[in-house]
């Protein structure tokens, strides 16, 4: 069975976790997030030691390593009774992150629409990122260096994401306060009305 999905795309600073969040605390809708993923990974585990050994490198993750540890924390809140995927629509925000992670999903989920959190005005993303970073506390994330690589790596490697799914995309003005952005959101979902796929 394919989990019947979601997708929240844009840059860095679009708003993809808010809106997430936000859609995860409405019933039917279950919210996972590639960041808290990485953050919760437990490193006892093969695919666990696996993403440290790269990442301790400074080294890319490969695809099928990302993806195992995004379907390990599936199953698990699948087991805990958390994301009930015969009711439930997945909703995904920082995966798939690029086209090769896109086609290893496919044969899990089945993406009904991708929200794409427009914002081309990139110097709100540096002030919205900024302004994160120094209220998380993750003061090297404040730096314009960091800020301004995060986004070249947007441009090259995730946003061909949004041409591999072009007829499923709805473009949503990511500059709107986010009650709106939701409000739009939440139109288009009951327009199409997904109910998850039969088992």
């Amino acid at each position: 069975m394919k989990y019947t999905t979601y997708l929240l795309f844009g840059a860095p600073g679009s708003g993809k976790g808010t809106q997430g969040r936000s859609l995860g605390s409405i019933p039917r809708f279950f919210h996972c997030a590639c960041g808290d993923v990485f953050r919760t990974l437990d490193t006892r585990t093969k695919v666990g030691r696996a993403f440290l050994d790269y990442s301790s490198k400074g080294q890319l993750v490969p695809d099928e390593i990302t993806v195992q540890l995004w379907q390990a924390r599936i199953d698990a809140a699948v087991d805990g009774h958390e994301f009930k995927p015969d009711i439930d629509i997945l909703v995904l925000d920082g995966i798939p992150r690029n086209v090769g992670q896109a086609r290893i999903m496919d044969e899990v989920i089945d993406v009904k629409k991708v929200f794409h959190l427009s914002c081309p005005d990139r110097a709100q993303l540096f002030v919205r990122l900024k302004k994160r970073a120094l209220k998380d506390n993750r003061l090297d994330d404040a730096s314009e260096e960091v800020i301004k690589r995060r986004l070249e790596t947007y441009e090259n490697e995730s946003k061909p994401v949004l041409e591999y799914y072009r007829d499923r995309v709805q473009v949503v003005d990511a500059i709107q306060p986010p009650a709106k952005v939701l409000l739009k959101i939440l139109e288009t979902v009951a327009d199409g009305d997904h109910e998850p796929a039969a088992v």
